[in-house]
């Protein structure tokens, strides 16, 4: 299972953020990217050091400042079996894919130019 896949698994559920700089956001998570930025609402934000506590409706953190996220352990059950799911269904027929060989180009030696490139002589004149 992916990283990305348990984050987006966890939207609507209780979680722990703490940053680089030691900082903890415990919040509910409303949204998340493919860069892990993340929404949080009903949050409660504890500094570094412990002792400054604040209370905020909403934030965004940014996904690069995330040093790790602590998730409810029954969303993380929940995002195993929806995995295990996927995985046991056929792959095959699913999107375009690139099994048709090297596809319909110009062919070689066809189209403008005659036989331009091709062999010795000096061709039609």
């Amino acid at each position: 299972m992916l990283p990305l896949s348990l984050l987006r698994a966890s939207k609507e559920h209780p979680m722990l953020v703490e940053l680089k700089n030691g900082d903890t956001y415990n919040g509910t998570l409303v949204n998340c990217d493919s860069y892990m930025n993340i929404n949080l609402t009903k949050v409660i934000l504890t500094s570094h050091d412990g002792e400054t506590f604040y209370e905020m409706e909403s934030c965004y953190i940014r996904g690069s400042t995330i040093k790790y996220l602590r998730i409810d352990p029954q969303v993380i059950d929940k995002a195993m079996e929806d995995s295990s799911y996927r995985e046991g269904r056929s792959g095959r027929g699913r999107g375009r894919g690139r099994g048709r060989g090297r596809g319909r180009g110009r062919g070689r030696g066809r189209g403008r130019g005659g036989n331009r490139g091709r062999g010795r002589g000096g061709g039609a004149k």
